[in-house]
């Protein structure tokens, strides 16, 4: 992208800018095991604290918390023996974190559709990132077979 700067002098410069080039990134695939999804867990952790959202602090906790609830459904929900889940964490205002497994039949309620905790008959994850997240979904995966589970939590003034 591009954009018109206006000089003192009446020129006009072109400033070339993008809008990720603040956003901190971090991809890996897990094996599709309680194993993985540990590791997954852990190193979220780790990269939340290397880019400015220490351990202890509330926004550390709850983003390691909803990326452990994603990558604990994909592995119970979306395994498909053989086949890895795929994190992704970008932190810029906030913490996305999006979640792929390869099992599309599998699919998880539309966000303000979970039932009720009473009513519901498995675990209680994804009532957990509705409650911690800003935002949740989840959409077709692209290019490939299979879904993601996204969700987006505030951070703190001036951490991304």
């Amino acid at each position: 992208m591009t954009s018109n700067n206006h000089s003192p002098d009446g020129t006009i410069q072109l400033t070339r800018f993008s809008p990720y080039l603040s956003s901190r990134v971090f991809a890996l695939r897990f094996t599709s095991t309680a194993r993985g999804a540990r590791l997954a867990r852990r190193l979220v952790g780790v990269r939340l604290d290397e880019w400015g959202v220490p351990y202890g602090t509330e926004a550390h906790e709850t983003v390691v918390l909803v990326a452990a609830e994603l990558a604990a459904n994909a592995v119970r929900h979306g395994h498909v023996p053989g086949r890895d889940f795929h994190l992704l964490l970008r932190v810029t205002d906030v913490a996305r974190i999006e979640v792929s497994d390869t099992r599309a039949e599998r699919v998880p309620p539309r966000p303000g559709r979970l039932p009720e905790p009473e009513l519901a008959e498995g675990g209680r994850g994804l009532l957990l990132v509705e409650r911690l997240a800003e935002r949740w979904g989840w959409c077709p995966r692209l290019g490939a077979p299979g879904k993601t589970v996204w969700a987006e939590c505030a951070l703190p003034e001036g951490t991304g």
